[in-house]
């Protein structure tokens, strides 16, 4: 199981660099609305998304293993807002999300390699930050 799982990351890699979601100038296109394929690409990302959720819903909520799924929502905060609001500033300068530059990294970028770095200790730094407040 784990090797179908890490054998469909990398294919999900490969399309992210076919489609030029790993391409610093295709973000930077999107968000300025120059060329807007890669907003496309997200659309249909997440209707494809939203119908699994909806088959995964018609199933019960199970892994292919038959455990319980247990999906929830999460409420709206300022911390929340504040982190979104980071995150799209972040993508927006880096030209990459979370999943872009794993495959940006996996391309040999460098942007990405000093993205991922950034992202972990941005991570590191709010895990700290949320054991103070709590």
């Amino acid at each position: 199981m784990k090797i179908a799982v890490f054998a469909l990351g990398i294919l999900f890699g490969f399309a992210l660099t076919r489609v030029g979601a790993s391409e610093y100038d295709m973000i930077h296109n999107m968000f300025t609305g120059r060329d807007l394929t890669l907003a496309g690409v997200m659309v249909v990302a997440i209707i494809v998304g939203l119908l699994g959720m909806r088959f995964l819903g018609l199933l019960g909520n199970r892994t292919i293993a038959g455990q319980a799924i247990r999906i929830s929502r999460k409420p709206l905060t300022r911390v929340g807002l504040f982190g979104a609001a980071l995150f799209g500033a972040g993508w927006g300068l880096s030209g990459a999300c979370p999943g872009t530059v794993l495959a940006q990294v996996g391309s040999g970028r460098t942007l990405g390699l000093f993205t991922m770095l950034g992202m972990l200790l941005g991570t590191y730094i709010y895990a700290l930050w949320m054991q103070r407040v709590s």
